[in-house]
């Protein structure tokens, strides 16, 4: 081999290990569950894959789980509320808007609760209103309050860890 072909093969590793890094730091990070908040869904422990990009792209819809960054760490939560609308539980039924709005994914069961606990009315522009699925046990926009937009860091649908519960996340 040549000093050309040499160079060429040290270029071609650099330039793919560098385009894996660029991916893991800023498409896809792994991020760990702590705590039982989205049981039954998400368990202690489980490894899932965060897009951090796809968020910026697309945003975020209702029920995303979405990763937001809190004073002291981040927090795995699902997207209830959008901005400028009125948020209500009432006998375990949630209620968008006085609608209701049917909640397709397993979830603890969730106490009254309206926005006017917060002292707002509607979810301010650029904001949302977090719950974990173990409604009994999650710290979330009840409690916090809502989230700026800035909080959120990325979307979770993918566990990958442990092996025998790898799937897309509802």
């Amino acid at each position: 081999m040549n000093i050309n072909n040499i160079l060429r093969h040290i270029v071609s590793y650099v330039l793919v290990i560098g385009i894996a890094l660029l991916i893991k730091f800023f498409v896809f990070s792994p991020i760990k569950v702590n705590g039982t908040s989205m049981e039954p869904n998400l368990k202690d422990g489980d490894i899932m894959i965060m897009n951090e990009i796809g968020y910026y792209l697309n945003g975020v819809n209702r029920f995303d789980i979405v990763v937001v960054n809190t004073n002291d760490e981040k927090i795995i939560k699902r997207i209830i509320g959008l901005p400028g609308e009125k948020v209500e539980y009432k006998d375990n039924k949630l209620y968008i808007n006085d609608k209701e709005i049917v909640e397709n994914f397993k979830h603890g069961e969730t106490n009254d609760f309206s926005l006017l606990e917060l002292g707002i009315e509607t979810i301010p522009q650029n904001h949302y209103f977090v719950v974990g699925d173990n409604r009994g046990n999650s710290k979330d926009s009840r409690s916090i309050g809502v989230i700026n937009k800035d909080r959120i860091v990325g979307k979770a649908n993918l566990i990958i860890f442990p092996f025998d519960r790898i799937y897309s996340v509802k």
